[in-house]
């Protein structure tokens, strides 16, 4: 069994977990642009590619595939994610599995001012959201809404550019500064996470890890520790219905006053996957099964509370060839 992970960057220890649980013989090939990614040396196969906007780039990822007799293929960033799931139907005309949403849901995950009318529109509990400073300033003199607020990129991914407001004036610069930004409630409740597997047959939520966020850098959480509540289990696999979404599925939540409220989906593995990894919750066997045609059973909150992780750096020393 091989599978292809794009564009994978500093991810090496997520390919190491993968690499404990596939079946034996199984390959992971791994691709990125730059040849100092370290985590392209953790895979049993790497490949130098183009940028992903590349003319040739999804011809290349066929290429791969039909040459390493790939099952499987994911990215593990999010402006990919829309490209494999356009492209869904060619890859699946050479039998491999694509692990990302389907297109509309895509496109929804990476605008946050789209997804957010979405939510509205299905009735999913979400953080209150503005796409423009003169919408906010509406609410605001109408006392719909109040300062402090956060504020982030529209299309934006690992928090690069997120940041409390706690001014009109700074607002207004900020807004004038990159028009693109979302201006949102600031919510002063429990920061949260979910890891959740969709599979690719029944399309239900059959694995969901949920842990509160202790500490969060640029990229996110970094230490983290699990909970457990059937309110937020049975919350997420609500919203799942309303989507159309294919395997691993990063998800951020806040707890405020009694309720929870998406903030956004990353529909990816995320960054602190590697917690419900080690606390026991393996997406790596639903895939397993997912690529034998086999539906996963559901194995919501098989894991133990107050299990804490914490990243620290480590380092690849590799003799590269040009």
């Amino acid at each position: 069994m091989n599978l292809l992970f794009c564009s994978v960057g500093r991810r090496g220890e997520l390919i190491k977990d993968f690499k404990k649980s596939l079946p034996k013989g199984s390959k992971i090939i791994a691709t990125d642009n730059s040849k100092y990614a370290p985590a392209l040396y953790f895979a049993d196969k790497q490949y130098i590619v183009p940028r992903i906007t590349d003319e040739g780039y999804i011809d290349l990822l066929l290429d791969i595939c039909k040459k390493e007799n790939i099952n499987a293929i994911t990215t593990f960033i999010d402006p990919e994610i829309a490209i494999l799931s356009e492209n869904r139907e060619k890859f699946e005309d050479l039998g491999v599995l694509v692990l990302a949403p389907k297109k509309a849901t895509a496109d929804l995950c990476f605008d946050k001012y789209k997804m957010f009318q979405f939510c509205v529109e299905q009735g999913i509990n979400t953080v209150k959201t503005y796409s423009t400073y003169e919408d906010f300033c509406k609410e605001y003199d109408s006392g719909l809404i109040q300062l402090p607020v956060f504020v982030k990129p529209r299309t934006g991914s690992g928090s690069v550019g997120a940041r409390k407001i706690n001014s009109l004036v700074e607002l207004e610069e900020a807004c004038k500064e990159d028009p693109l930004l979302i201006i949102q409630e600031f919510m002063d409740g429990i920061d949260l996470d979910a890891d959740v597997y969709v599979d690719s047959i029944s399309n239900e939520a059959v694995k969901i890890f949920t842990k509160k966020k202790i500490e969060t850098k640029i990229g996110g959480a970094n230490k983290t520790i699990s909970f457990k509540d059937d309110n937020l289990f049975n919350f997420v696999q609500d919203l799942v219905k309303k989507f159309e979404f294919v395997g691993p599925n990063d998800m951020d939540f806040f707890y405020k006053d009694g309720k929870y409220y998406l903030s956004e989906v990353n529909p990816r593995f995320g960054g602190a996957y590697l917690h419900a990894y080690g606390a026991g919750v393996d997406f790596v066997e639903c895939i397993v099964n997912n690529i034998r045609g086999i539906s996963n059973e559901k194995q919501i909150g098989q894991y133990e509370d107050d299990v804490v992780m914490m990243m620290y750096d480590s380092v690849v020393i590799k003799k590269i060839k040009d």
